[in-house]
């Protein structure tokens, strides 16, 4: 990294990422708040603070973006907010990280790139983690709940792809935040009648959304110009860890054995795979 500044820059949007499984968590499990108001609120919060962010800086963020990429990051949202239901928060950290990179590797793969004898270790760990993590048994987390996490990385890992060769990258997550805006409010209408809110659960998703999102973006694409691409990648391996301490340490959750050997074999693979190959994307996966 160029300077401490970067560092410093890094560390606060890895903490701003692990944030939102923490605060999902926090609001699904202690508030009344329902999944689809949690996602709603998170969305219109993140499309508000990065509209004001992308104004000051001079972004035209009202014309970036499109519509696909807007219904992938509505994808993540839903789906991180329902699975979260049930999910604690490592594992469903562990569980969207994942879900991120396979997608993007297998992308990868479709399009031609190929994997050396290193790299393909590397990914067969990193499945065979998830693997060990969703099979049947005590402390496997609930099918559901995996399978709905494992789509929110699939759509982010989606979203992240569609963005790779975007110019303004601020702009375009701004303008994506603003388009997913209606579409949540039609998932918002779906679920009209399972619809609860309270003060404490409203306010967790606006911190999701403003701060945690919203701010954390900003904060990532500054921090982007002291990263190289490997190491913008590498760096992200440390949120599914933040997310599990922390739900550890706020939630009162434990790390499994499962959950441990799990964490090990999915991270240090995707670690693996990064250092033979000069890293897929900068677009983080929270």
């Amino acid at each position: 990294m160029k300077s401490p500044s970067t560092w410093i820059l890094t560390s606060i949007t890895m903490l701003a990422f692990a944030a939102n499984s923490v605060l999902c968590r926090m609001a699904l499990q202690r508030t009344s708040i329902d999944p689809a108001s949690f996602t709603l609120i998170r969305i219109v919060s993140g499309a508000l603070m990065l509209w004001v962010l992308a104004s000051l800086a001079g972004h035209k963020s009202g014309r970036a973006g499109n519509w696909i990429s807007a219904a992938a990051l509505l994808g993540y949202a839903a789906a991180f907010s329902f699975a979260y239901v049930s999910l604690p928060v490592g594992t469903g950290a562990l569980l969207l990280f994942g879900a991120v990179q396979a997608t993007m590797i297998v992308r990868g793969f479709l399009a031609g790139e190929r994997m050396n004898a290193a790299q393909v270790a590397g990914f067969v760990m990193a499945v065979a983690g998830l693997v060990v993590l969703v099979l049947p048994g005590i402390s496997a987390p609930p099918l559901m709940g995996a399978l709905l996490m494992a789509g929110a990385g699939v759509c982010w890992g989606v979203y992240s792809l569609l963005g790779r060769r975007s110019s303004d990258p601020f702009a375009t997550t701004a303008g994506n935040f603003l388009r997913a805006v209606p579409l949540a409010i039609a998932v918002s209408l779906i679920f009209l009648r399972t619809t609860r809110l309270d003060l404490a659960g409203v306010a967790y998703a606006v911190l999701s959304g403003a701060l945690a999102s919203g701010l954390g973006y900003a904060i990532w694409y500054a921090a982007l110009r002291g990263l190289t691409a490997t190491r913008a990648a590498v760096v992200q391996l440390s949120v599914p860890a933040i997310a599990a301490l922390a739900g550890i340490a706020i939630l009162g959750e434990r790390i499994t054995l499962r959950l441990a050997i799990s964490a090990i074999a999915v991270l240090g693979g995707i670690a693996l795979f990064v250092f033979e190959k000069r890293a897929p994307a900068r677009v983080p996966a929270d």
